[in-house]
């Protein structure tokens, strides 16, 4: 009866040790370089987003252009605006963001991707709101490769019956 006594009490100890070591794991530290700037990547589709955040006015930057006249669409504008909403920091940081390839759409989601990892890695504390809301998961949704034999990737050639 020791026995089990004495091993259930190092088990118990065992136990206690990881979750110290669980819990020191799960204390995330900023990750901000020289310039108290955060940067992460984005993608979605084609698109690839190099994304810096800074504590600023509010101000979006997209290849060199204001993001009103790099996305022209209210609805891609909104698109960038949702990781601020939900983490509650709206207009508190400047983006500056380069991003290449896919369309316009494709590109909106990559900077979105890339706000939300750059926002959760300059403050730990907002990972939270921005996971929940699904902004730190890469939608890996492509574009199904065109198969041989087909006319798109999945429809057929028109059947004529005579």
């Amino acid at each position: 009866m020791t026995d089990q006594i004495n091993s259930l009490e190092e088990l118990g100890a065992v136990a206690g040790e990881v979750a110290a070591v669980v819990e020191e794991t799960i204390i995330r530290e900023p990750v901000r370089d020289d310039l108290g700037r955060s940067y992460a990547t984005g993608k979605r589709k084609d698109a690839v987003a190099r994304v810096w955040i800074k504590p600023g006015s509010g101000k979006v930057t997209v290849n060199g252009k204001d993001q009103d006249t790099y996305f022209a669409r209210p609805v891609l504008q909104l698109i960038l605006r949702q990781p601020f909403q939900v983490a509650g920091v709206e207009g508190e940081f400047d983006v500056v963001a380069t991003v290449k390839g896919g369309g316009l759409t494709g590109q909106a989601g990559a900077v979105k991707h890339g706000i939300s990892k750059a926002l959760q890695l300059y403050n730990p504390s907002l990972r939270g709101a921005l996971k929940a809301a699904g902004f730190l998961t890469r939608d890996s949704r492509v574009v199904e490769r065109k198969k041989y034999g087909k006319r798109k990737a999945r429809r057929s050639f028109q059947f004529s019956k005579r």
